[in-house]
């Protein structure tokens, strides 16, 4: 193991990252976002958001097969994985049973809401998920995977989904909300034949691309955004996925978009089923923001206050209004 590695499953890095990058990162936020008040307002508006998610009202049962549909969730994001498949299975129509995966933090308070909206929904608790690993993904095998497991989350998008699975799955962040019936998410779940992606508002990989596509063997495509991913879990080839972890790190050390350099690794040179950017938008911001007329939006980084503010609220009233 790197001395970078070690450093890091030491918990040096979240040290370093609690003393240091957090609460910087914290600042450069309230400052974008206008100052305290606006982040005040902001984060009212989410303390409501994470109100109302109790109070959302029963699904229809919808027609056809139930839709998987893969989250990664816990306490922090409970409210958010709610309203993002309460929004999707309205808009769609189609009754989802969604496969939510334990950050380790999903107690009976946060899950219990979940289960109420989706009685089919399967919950997989992190001591199964660790199980899982420690068959596929074995430290000793693939230690560079599993030191960014415990102190990098966003990673448990691939090995928590994809590790010792098979088959295509749909992977979603959970701070979207639809909007419009998603008609091109359901016609790739009814047939995935390609690897799905959504469109970033910029590339944001971390890395090189010099490095990335010399890892990769084929160019790197702009913008890809891994917060909307389809893959089949029987292509991933592990071992290529940790040389590729540790090589981009000990190179150009850790970095927080390393899931979104994978992915977009894992995707170069391949046919793509890309969402078209007008109708999945990542990172609205106004006049979109506010009118919500995309089939869907990703409210990344400097729109997350529409998210907060705005976006749940516009869905919960048209949820009203249809009533």
């Amino acid at each position: 193991m790197s001395m970078t590695l070690a450093l890091r499953s030491a918990g040096v890095g979240r040290l370093f990252y609690r003393l240091w990058f957090k609460p910087v990162g914290r600042a450069r936020e309230v400052i974008a976002s206008g100052g305290p008040l606006e982040a005040w307002r902001t984060e009212q508006g989410r303390r409501e958001m994470e109100a109302a998610a109790r109070l959302l009202g029963e699904l229809p049962q919808g027609n056809g097969l139930p839709l998987e549909i893969h989250l990664v969730t816990g306490r922090r994001f409970w409210y958010q994985t709610a309203f993002c498949l309460w929004t999707f299975a309205r808009q769609s129509g189609r009754m989802v049973r969604p496969c939510l995966y334990d950050d380790g933090t999903l107690d009976s308070r946060f899950r219990d809401p979940l289960e109420r909206l989706f009685p089919q929904a399967r919950f997989f608790p992190q001591r199964e998920i660790l199980e899982r690993l420690d068959a596929h993904l074995p430290e000793a095998r693939f230690p560079s995977l599993r030191e960014r497991w415990r102190n990098y989350p966003n990673i448990r998008k691939i090995t928590d989904v994809h590790a010792g699975q098979t088959g295509w799955k749909l992977v979603m962040d959970s701070d979207m909300l639809f909007f419009r019936r998603p008609l091109f998410l359901l016609d790739w779940l009814s047939q995935p034949t390609q690897p799905l992606c959504a469109v970033d508002c910029a590339s944001a990989y971390g890395y090189s691309r010099r490095l990335m596509k010399e890892l990769a063997g084929a160019d790197i495509e702009d913008r890809v955004n891994a917060g909307l991913t389809g893959l089949s879990s029987s292509e991933l080839d592990w071992d290529r996925l940790e040389y590729w972890c540790r090589t981009l790190i000990e190179r150009e050390r850790t970095h927080y978009y390393l899931e979104q350099a994978l992915v977009a690794m894992l995707t170069a040179g391949r046919d793509m089923a890309v969402a078209p950017a007008a109708d999945y938008v990542t990172g609205p911001a106004e006049p979109e923001a506010h009118d919500c007329s995309a089939v869907m939006h990703h409210y990344v980084a400097g729109s997350k206050k529409w998210y907060f503010r705005h976006g749940w609220r516009k869905a919960a009233r048209d949820e009203s209004a249809a009533r």
